[in-house]
Parts: C-alpha cells; structure tokens; sequence
C-alpha cells in the first residue's frame, strides 16, 4: 500500500514539521511494515511552468517528425516573448496547454535543462512529458496536456503535485484495513495522539423502494449489497489533475473519470466498488454461485470458464462480473467511445475465503480481492457508495438519482469476554484497566465492565477473534520496545528427556569424529528411490505421499536419510570439496497400513484424550535414525606422512560412536543390502532385552553400490552408514559410566586363531569374551591373515591382543594363561577355531 504523506494529512493534523521518515518510525512502532519512504521531487529544481502553444512548425528533412513550437510561459522567463522549444511529440496542438521547463532548470534524475542547438534550431528548454518528470504511468506516454483553466506562467510543481513523500506500506494479512488511507490514518492518528477525521462518517440516505433492483441469491457469499445510480454524466469529461496524481502517487493508472472515481474511493476508505454503465445493464443485478463451465469475459479480456464455486454477478442476460475480483467487459464503461451518461455503483461486501479461492482458482489477483480477501468493513459500503456518488455530481456534473438500493443479511456485532488483566499476564506488564479500555477504544472497540471487560469488536477489525488477539493490540499500541526482557523459569524437575539427550551426544560424537552436520528436507521421489537401487518390494518403497507437496518432484516423506546426505555430498563434491564427512539426525516415515484417517479435531475447544490418542494412531511409524556419508581422503597427506582415503571401515566406525554413546555394543556381521556394495556391506546388530538375547537389526555400514554411485553421480568408493537412535537406546545402559580404574597391572596374551573363511569375526570374538571370564578388560582384533598354502583352502587366521587385569591384585602368569586357555576352548566349540602353530 502506497500512502501519500500529502494526503494521509487530510485525515490526520499532523505536525508541519514531520517528515515521511518521522511517521514512517511512529507507523513501524505500531506495528505496519513501512518498508520505504520515496521522495518524490527531492532533486527536482524549477523553473517548470504552464506554458500555451502558439505557433507549431513541422521541420522536414530529418528521420523522425521534429517540431518547431513557440510557447506563451507568460513572465516565467523574465521578458514575456513567446518560448522557442524544438520537440519530437506529435500528440498537442496549437492553443494546447502544457508543461514547460525553462532554461536553469533540473528534472529528475539530475537532467539539467539549458538552451541548445538541435535540428538546426535552438531550444530554450523542453516541453515535458509525465515519464520525464517522475510522475509515473498515465497511460497516454506523451506530452502531458492541462485542461485549458490553467493560465500560462503558472507554477507546474504546484499544479501537478511533484514534490511528496509516499510511504510504502507491505501489509500483512491479518491488517487489511490498512489497505486504505482511512486504515493508515488511524494508526497514524494513535500514534501521534491526534484525532481522526473519518472520511467514512457521511450523510448516507436509507434505502428505498427505489433504486436499481437486487437480488442476492447466496447471503452468505454477499452478506451486503450497495447500489446507487448517477445520471446525466457528462461523457466528455476527464479526472481532474489532483485526482490523477493521487492515483499515480498510490501506483495506480488513471484510466476514465467513473473507474478513477472508484479507485479512489477504494483507496480512501478501503472499500472496492465497480461502477456499470447502465445502458449495458440489462434487468435486475443478482449475486449467485456460477453454473459450471459457464463463461464471463472479464476486463482483462479473458474469456474464462467459471466454477460453481465462483461467486459472480448477473443481469437477466447472466454473469457480468466475478464478485470481488474483476467486472465483466459486457457492462465495461468505455471511455474510447464517450457514451455513458448514466452509471450504477456496486458497493458490496463478500465473503474473503470465497474470493481468495476465486483469485486464485482463476490466477487472478486484482485490487479489489486483495482488499476482500483480507477482510473489509462491511459497514463502509454504504458510505463509499456516497462519496462515489458525490464525486461523479462534483467532476462530471451528474445527478444523484434518488433510489437507494440497500440488501443486508442480518449479522450481530462481534463481542469478546476479555479479563482486564489478561494483556498483564501475556505481556508480563501491569497495564491496569484504564491504559486497557483506552487502547481497545482508540482502535474503535467498544468497551464495557470492570473486572470482566466485554469488548465489542469494530466492523473493521475481522482479525480480532480472540482474548489474545486484543492483548496483542494493547501490547503493541503501549510499544514492544517497552517490554522488559526476562529469561523463562522453568519447573524444577524439567529437563531434556533421555531421547533428546541421545540425540544430542549423537550429534556431538560424530561431529568430534570430524562429520559435519547437513539439515535436509525430508521429502523424496520415486526416482530417489530407484537411484539407491531398491527392489520392488522394499520396505523403505512404502512411503506416505504429501496432499500438497512443496515440488511435485518429491511429493512423499523420506523413509530413509540417505537420499537427502547424499545430494548435500553430490552438491559439495560439485563445488570443490572433495574430502567430505557428513551426517544428519532425524525421522523418517514408514507406514505400516494399519494407520486410519483420524476425525477432523475442534477448533473451539482442546481436543479429548480420545482424540489425540486417535490422531496418533493415524501417524505412520516414525524411527529417529542417525546417518552419515563420506568420499575422498579421511586422513589427509602432509609433512607428517602418507594419508588414507575413507574406506567402508570408516562408516562402520561412526556406527559404533553412535552406539558408544547410547551404551550399546554393535556385532557387526556380513550382508547384502541396498544401497551398499554386496561385498563391502556390515549389518549392525544389537544385543536384544528379551531372556534369551537375541541379536536385533539396527542398521547397515559401508561402501555403496558402483551402481549407485554413477546413478547419483557421486565420488568414487563413497560410503555411507545408517542406524537406527531408537532401538540403540532401548537396547543400550543409557550413559556410559566411567570404568573403574585398577591399580594392578595388566597381563596381556596374544593368540591367533584359524577358521574358516565363512565365520564371522563377530562370532569368534563373542566366544572369546564368554569364555575369558571377568578377568578380561579389553579384546583387539590387530591382524587378518588370509593364505592357501600356509593355513589351507578356505581358511583364515585372526589375531587377537587380549588384556587381563583383576581389580585387587597382580595376575600370575598361570591365572592369564588359565583364562586365555579357556577362551580359546569355548571359540574352538563354538566355532571351529584352532590355535595357528
């Protein structure tokens, strides 16, 4: 919304010394978002005077028209001869009125103005167009042309308004009464605690029997219809000057006397109208949802197909305008033809959600739905069908036609039970009752009671729907910057819960393990999927699809954090860093097919127990997991020697610093899985809590697919590891203590072990822990030996560093051997192992 300073001070006596920064600080405190203040005319300089042409003389010889003109500026420049000016533009004429700059002068832009050769003439000065004195778009692009009144030698900075300070106001949705002069005036008059002269307080005549005949067949998609009818319009006549540029000042184009006269008051009071040539109106004007696939050519001059949801206005002959958007060309006054004599004036107030959706339904966004989408005063029609009224009489020397047709759905005011102490408790500030009834009155409401205020709302304010709501009005008119800042007291007992500290030890762990944290989206596509190579019955395929997806391109919840991990590493890669390690922690969604559509929830009151518990079951399952990736060098060469790159080992790592921090133990087996190498694969297991300890599945580590790797177009060898928080944590001790520290010394036996090649390691190191008793603090795995000719076919030996510690006395050499002894025993039982000679 663009506000004049010029004419928001017809509403508010503002101080003269008040500059559009000042009000636009005082507008700011109250809460509008004034995002700028232009100065107009700041560096334009005179002379700039109404000049009358007298001789024109058409110069020939040169590639485009160029015109010699002589013009009376009467004593403007000093002598009171005729101006000599050489000028391209061809749309004036002899005895034409128009804008002259003299000679000394600077037009916008810096343009300095001084009398020069050109087309073997001299020109002393330049006859002015709208564009080349700052004056925005008029429509006509050319030679601005004064209506005859004006006398040569008057000052043109004066007449045309060049020098203003415009605010630019970005309303928010909930403000729509800022959408007008009146709506800012009033901010303005609280802010500077003067009054306000309402230009919406009218003398407005009741309706009568009358005028033209409505009909509204959908009270409540019109609730208020407003028509008044002009005649004996002058045809010929034109907006005046003041009028034009307050319309150009608020960024819009004058385009006809009866449309600027209704943009204009919509401006001033916040009300959108629409002005039909009666001659073109045939029959009674009705309000009513359209016929599906009914036609209506609007003004734009787009023929459209209208919804039954669209709420459109008809005559006998059908629709003749979309209801709160845009008019219909069939009832267009059309100004090229200068014909309209008598016209009718729609004020009328329509439901905002149902021309939102018609805006948006048709990509149609108008003045007008702008306005009634966020909310206009119902009451305001009557008196901005008035002062249309009026101003037709005034400019085009009409006649007011005496029916007033007046159609209201009966509606009472809006009230609100406001505890007077309520604003204290939101903003933590003792107001008191008084500073709260003047501030719910300054912004119109109607205010009555003592401990228990009842607030009647005024018609313009449709936000206010709440207690909170009116808090918020006196929290904001009393001034945020007034509110002390006071740090929450929590509840003793309250904390992080055993989760959200997992979850944030996670993230510390791997970032010390030198990962950097990457935040994605949690939305994939199918082609995300087939990417990672999944089967056709993959569980982690089952997704939950979006109704209103942000790209169409992923229109479903991530059942998986890969995909997001391994586009930030793909985009990383591509921008030149090519040793990366990076991780995410978060939820994914996985349904399970037993979810149910939940029962819509009420809105005035806290939903049941029942309910919420209904709501839950209708969510898919959703696990936290924890993941990470990485590509190129995890130990980087240098001077202090020969570096490493990342390698399936590594994720496998950052597995086990996650479990470490849940307090679980991994067994890390052999597997195929997608999106892994089938060689270079690990299943992550954990140690279950039922009786008999059964191993759960809780993720996978190690290096992707070369398929996948080209499909995503990923680095070479890339690895990735996913795990899933919570069956860590209901698995693991919690946080780990810290060992007791013996002062004994340790013991420490090497044996190599020979299995076959399918045993896993996991197995043989379970059976030695078992078997070595207490006494064993610590097990390595520190070498595999793979060799046919030494150990046979198929066979493999496995290097184990056990260390043997008791806790209140040195160990004999027999008591270490005795125990790694018996470790030996229960891994050669349990699977095959012997000792390598």
């Amino acid at each position: 919304m663009r506000v004049p300073l010029s004419w928001l001070r017809e509403y508010v006596d503002l101080p003269a010394t008040e500059t559009g920064r000042d009000v636009q600080a005082k507008l700011i405190a109250a809460g509008l978002e004034v995002e700028a203040v232009e100065q107009l005319g700041a560096d334009l300089k005179g002379p700039l005077v109404v000049g009358q042409v007298l001789t024109v003389e058409e110069l020939e010889g040169f590639k485009k028209p160029i015109r010699f003109c002589t013009v009376d500026v009467g004593q403007a420049n000093g002598t009171g001869e005729p101006q000599e000016i050489v000028c391209g533009a061809r749309n004036f004429a002899v005895g034409d009125k128009v804008v002259v700059v003299l000679p000394g002068a600077v037009l916008p832009g810096g343009f300095s103005i001084a009398a020069r050769k050109t087309y073997g003439r001299v020109s002393h000065g330049m006859i002015c167009s709208g564009d080349e004195l700052g004056m925005g778009d008029d429509g006509s692009h050319g030679i601005i042309v004064l209506p005859p009144e004006h006398e040569a030698g008057a000052d043109a900075v004066e007449l045309l308004q060049l020098v203003d300070e415009v605010l630019d106001i970005a309303v928010t949705p909930d403000r729509g009464y800022c959408l007008s002069l009146r709506g800012v005036a009033r901010e303005a008059a609280i802010a500077y605690g003067r009054p306000l002269l309402d230009p919406a307080l009218l003398d407005v005549p009741g309706p009568n029997a009358f005028g033209h005949p409505v009909q509204i067949a959908d009270p409540f998609g019109c609730d208020r219809f407003t028509a008044r009818t002009v005649t004996g319009l002058d045809p010929e006549a034109r907006s005046p000057i003041w009028l034009q540029r307050r319309l150009q000042k608020a960024g819009m184009r004058p385009i006809s006397l009866a449309v600027d006269v209704t943009n204009y008051v919509m401006l001033e009071l916040g009300q959108p109208l629409h002005a039909y040539d009666r001659a073109r109106v045939q029959g009674t004007i009705g309000v009513r949802r359209a016929e599906p696939g009914e036609q209506l050519t609007t003004l734009d001059g787009v023929s459209r197909t209208l919804s039954d949801e669209d709420l459109v206005i008809t005559d006998d002959r059908g629709p003749i305008g979309l209801a709160g958007v845009m008019g219909g060309a069939h009832t267009e006054i059309d100004d090229t033809e200068g014909t309209t004599t008598e016209v009718v004036v729609e004020a009328a107030h329509f439901d905002p959600l149902s021309i939102a959706r018609t805006a948006r339904r048709h990509k149609l966004s108008s003045e007008a739905s702008r306005r009634f989408e966020r909310g206009v005063d119902p009451q305001a029609a009557a008196a901005a069908a008035q002062r249309t009224v009026d101003l037709l009489v005034l400019l085009a020397g009409g006649s007011a036609d005496g029916g007033v047709t007046q159609v209201v759905a009966p509606s009472a005011p809006h009230t609100i039970a406001l505890p007077a102490d309520h604003p204290d408790k939101v903003a933590g500030v003792v107001y008191g009752r008084e500073t709260v009834v003047r501030r719910l009155q300054q912004i119109g409401c109607d205010v009555y009671g003592q401990d228990e205020l009842i607030v009647t709302v005024p018609s313009w304010r449709p936000d206010l729907t709440d207690p909170n709501d009116l808090a918020e009005e006196v929290i904001r008119l009393e001034g945020y910057e007034n509110l002390p800042s006071t740090l929450p007291r929590p509840l003793p007992g309250r904390g992080l819960t055993d989760r959200q500290r997992l979850h944030r030890r996670v993230g510390r762990a791997l970032a010390g393990a030198g990962y950097v944290e990457a935040l994605n989206y949690p939305f994939l596509g199918e082609a995300a999927l087939d990417q990672l190579g999944l089967d056709a019955d993959d569980p982690r395929r089952t997704v939950v699809t979006l109704v209103n997806p942000l790209s169409d391109e992923e229109p479903a919840l991530r059942t998986t954090l890969l995909p997001g991990l391994l586009g930030a590493l793909r985009r990383n890669h591509g921008r030149g860093g090519h040793d990366l390690a990076l991780f995410e922690t978060g939820q994914v969604f996985r349904p399970t097919g037993d979810e149910k559509v939940p029962a819509r929830l009420p809105a005035d009151r806290r939903p049941t127990e029942e309910q919420l518990a209904a709501l839950d079951a209708a969510l898919p399952h959703q696990p936290r997991m924890a993941a990470a990736v990485l590509a190129g060098a995890r130990e980087q060469t240098g001077w202090w020697g020969a570096g490493r790159p990342s390698d399936w080992a590594d994720a496998i790592e950052a597995a086990r610093a996650v479990a470490r921090e849940a307090g679980a133990e991994l067994t890390v087996r052999a597997d195929q899985r997608a999106p892994w190498h089938p060689g270079r694969c690990a299943a992550l297991y954990v140690k279950g809590d039922d009786a008999d300890g059964e191993q759960i599945l809780v993720g996978h580590a190690g290096e992707l697919h070369p398929r996948v790797v080209a499909a995503m177009h990923l680095p070479e060898r890339s690895c990735a590891m996913e795990i899933d928080l919570d069956l860590l944590q209901r698995a693991g001790d919690g946080i780990a203590r810290a060992p007791r520290i013996s002062a004994f010394p340790v013991a420490t036996q090497d044996v190599a072990l020979v299995v076959d090649k399918p045993v896993p390691a996991a197995d043989v190191e379970a059976a030695l822990r078992e078997g070595a008793g207490d006494l064993l603090e610590s097990l390595r795995l520190f070498d595999v030996y793979e060799n046919a000719e030494h150990l046979g076919e198929g066979r493999k030996s496995l290097a184990y560093a056990l260390r043997f510690r008791a806790p209140d006395r040195t160990l004999t050499v027999d008591e270490a051997t005795a125990a790694r002894d018996a470790a030996v025993a229960l891994a050669a039982a349990r699977t095959g192992a012997a000792l390598r000679s």
